[in-house]
């Protein structure tokens, strides 16, 4: 397979790969991410197969907007809505319990990690996709790309196309906070605190 580097502003040639089945790289407002549509299974399993990821790693959604949460998830918990109000877009992933129609590789349990990046050519390609299942775009276990040269590096000849949109900020991965429970329970900590969390439902 040959693997592409194009600008970030020609997304409809990346809409055309994931609408086919393929996964695309591109830049988020961390690390590159590598990414398929969310409900193609085969898509999301050749994901695990270019990254090297083990099986039983769920992955997480990025959506465009907190109304496409309910794309992929149901019975969308009030705490997580305001988390999204507050956070988003951002720094921040929240476990809601996901729909029943998400295929499984994306999670082997009944709950789904969602974002929405803060990033533009991110939020642009997500417009169009309504969501997505996205992952570092690296080997597992090696350091995750801040360019698309970087992404290239270790993918090249796994993935079809890289969207170009320069260089990203790297830096902390989002605070990962579990809303199926009464209280907010942090599952990995990141920028945004649980005194935050904890202040933004006026607790």
């Amino acid at each position: 397979m040959k693997t592409k580097i194009i600008p970030a502003s020609e997304i409809q040639t990346a809409l055309e790969i994931l609408q086919s089945g393929g996964i695309v790289a591109f830049p988020t407002d961390t690390v590159y991410g590598l990414g398929a549509l969310a409900f193609d299974n085969s898509a999301i399993e050749s994901i695990y197969t270019a990254k090297n990821r083990p099986i039983e790693k769920a992955i997480p959604v990025l959506v465009g907007s907190i109304k496409d949460f309910e794309l992929v998830a149901e019975n969308i918990p009030s705490m997580a809505l305001k988390f999204a109000e507050k956070f988003l877009p951002g720094a921040l992933t929240c476990v809601i319990p996901k729909k029943s129609t998400l295929p499984p590789a994306i999670s082997a349990t009944d709950t789904v990690a969602v974002r929405i990046p803060n990033h533009a050519d991110a939020l642009n390609l997500l417009k169009l996709t309504g969501a997505m299942a996205v992952t570092s775009a690296n080997i597992s276990g090696q350091e995750s790309p801040t360019t698309a040269l970087e992404v290239y590096q270790q993918l090249q000849g796994r993935i079809p196309l890289i969207l170009d949109g320069g260089k990203t900020l790297g830096g902390v991965p989002s605070t990962l906070v579990d809303c199926t429970k009464d209280k907010p329970v942090i599952l990995r900590e990141g920028p945004i605190s649980l005194e935050q969390l904890l202040s933004a439902l006026d607790v």
